[in-house]
């Protein structure tokens, strides 16, 4: 039985751990959350494939670093995070749900009313490091559009099953799913 996956992205390798999500599936574990090298190349790999734009946007957690590092060597000082919680800050936040592969209970993103602000009018491109389900990805869209922007572009460092299918993202490279050995399952 295998338990790990190897991926090579934006030119590096990585060994991934195979995480069980029901008795008959598995996912491969990318997490670049401390990982500065990976990070680092996934975002100059990703900023030749979005279009223009003028603003980004993720949903907290693990897109932050990302776009932080797309930010940085795009010479941008700002980009939002649709939080996991309403913070004390948030003034007149907005909301939307979002049930993700990863996640085991639905959870609720939010913004307030200063990055709303910010949002209209804009071109936006959204930001994260796998897209799965697409379900995070179209929460923080529902999120831009509330607030009066345009999401001009979706991209991930990663399309995990069928979103590779999808003509609606940008990608580095694809993620399979594994069934309970950790084999691949083929499309």
């Amino acid at each position: 039985m295998k338990d790990t996956y190897k991926i090579s992205v934006a030119g590096l390798e990585r060994e991934l751990p195979l995480c069980s999500i029901s008795e008959d599936l598995k996912i491969a574990a990318f997490v670049i959350l401390g990982d500065v090298e990976l990070t680092s190349a996934c975002a100059s790999e990703l900023i030749k494939k979005i279009p223009e734009h003028d603003l980004m946007i993720t949903a907290e957690a693990k897109g932050i670093p990302l776009i932080h590092e797309m930010a940085r060597q795009m010479g941008v000082n700002k980009y939002l995070v649709a939080r996991k919680a309403e913070k004390l800050y948030m003034q007149e936040p907005i909301n939307v749900e979002v049930q993700s592969i990863t996640t085991a209970r639905k959870q609720t993103l939010y913004i307030d009313r200063n990055d709303a602000t910010l949002l209209r009018g804009k071109r936006v491109v959204i930001i994260d490091d796998v897209i799965s389900t697409g379900e995070s990805i179209f929460a923080v869209e529902k999120l831009v559009k509330m607030s009066g922007g345009t999401v001009v572009g979706k991209a991930a460092i990663l399309a995990e099953g069928d979103a590779k299918f999808r003509e609606d993202i940008i990608y580095l490279e694809y993620l399979p799913l594994f069934n309970r050995e950790g084999e691949v399952i083929e499309d």
